[in-house]
């Protein structure tokens, strides 16, 4: 997650996490309930948790929750996701 899309992980921060102020951001940890982050605020880290929409029990299920976070956050913040245009 933080090397194949950072930027993903920022917009979710964002929109989802409520610091729409952030310039960066890293998943820390994840649990069935939800997910861990730092995000980066006037220059210093602030620990943001994500609930997922719904428990998740299969490594599988992490992958399409963050996908509907990221599609969610693109359109809370009016940003056209990636591949469509």
């Amino acid at each position: 997650m933080n090397g194949d899309h950072p930027e993903d992980t920022l917009l979710i921060c964002r929109a989802l996490g409520g610091v729409p102020e952030a310039t960066a951001a890293r998943m820390t940890g994840l649990d069935g309930e939800g997910g861990d982050y730092a995000a980066t605020v006037d220059g210093a880290e602030r620990t943001v948790r994500i609930p997922w929409g719904r428990p998740l029990t299969e490594r599988a299920q992490i992958r399409q929750e963050v996908v509907r976070m990221y599609e969610a956050a693109c359109a809370e913040l009016g940003v056209v996701p990636r591949g469509r245009h």
